[in-house]
Order: structure tokens, then sequence, then C-alpha cells
């Protein structure tokens, strides 16, 4: 399947060079759907015709952000230069704690299209 999401600048930023290779979200009814293959194409959400593809390599699933990313490197976020305290911060701007709790996270790990 083909799937489309939005990132804000910066995130797409990061995928977009390849310093990003794990994108996180809610584990909602839409991300369900996911499965490892499955090719997702990340618009820029401040400019919807800039775009990057990616193939889903793995689909790991946590209670929480805070499990999350204590178990997976900051540097596959793009955030390795970030406390833990500064991303769930950053997450819960976006993912209030009331959703995650209510649908567990998920961290979609994924390669550019281009390096299949």
């Amino acid at each position: 399947m083909h799937y489309f999401m939005g990132l804000y600048d910066r995130p797409f930023e990061l995928v977009s060079s390849g310093k990003k290779t794990v994108e996180v979200r809610l584990n909602d009814i839409k991300r369900r759907k996911l499965k490892i293959g499955d090719i997702i194409t990340f618009n820029k959400l401040t400019n919807p015709f800039e775009e990057v593809t990616v193939r889903i390599k793995d689909l790991t699933y946590y209670q929480t952000f805070k499990e999350m990313y204590q178990d997976i490197p900051a540097k596959t976020f793009g955030s390795e230069d970030v406390t833990l305290e500064e991303m769930l911060e950053k997450t819960h701007v976006i993912y209030p704690p009331e959703k995650e709790q209510e649908w567990g996270t998920l961290a979609i790990s994924f390669v550019r299209s281009s390096e299949d």
C-alpha cells in the first residue's frame, strides 16, 4: 500500500537528508493498517509539493513515547543533541498525553525509496 503523511519543516528536512530514519506516530486506527514494505510519501506541511518517499522497514509498538525514546537511539529520530525531556515535550505538543494513553505509540523505521 501507499500512504501519505505530513511532516513539519524540520522533520521533513531530516528525512530528506537521511538523518532521520524513524518517524513517530500514535498507534491510531490509520497507523494500524501499516505493514512492513509499504510506501509512505511524506509531504512538507508548509509546502505540500515538496515530498520524500520511503519504504517501511520495521514497525515497533510502545505504550508510551518515553518507552520508545528510551529504547531507540535518538540519532535515528534526528535528535541526537536533544534530551529525553525535550523530545517528550516536543512530541506532546503534537500528540497530547491523553491520546498517547488511548492509542499507544508507533515507531516507523524506514529507508528512503532511492536507497532500496
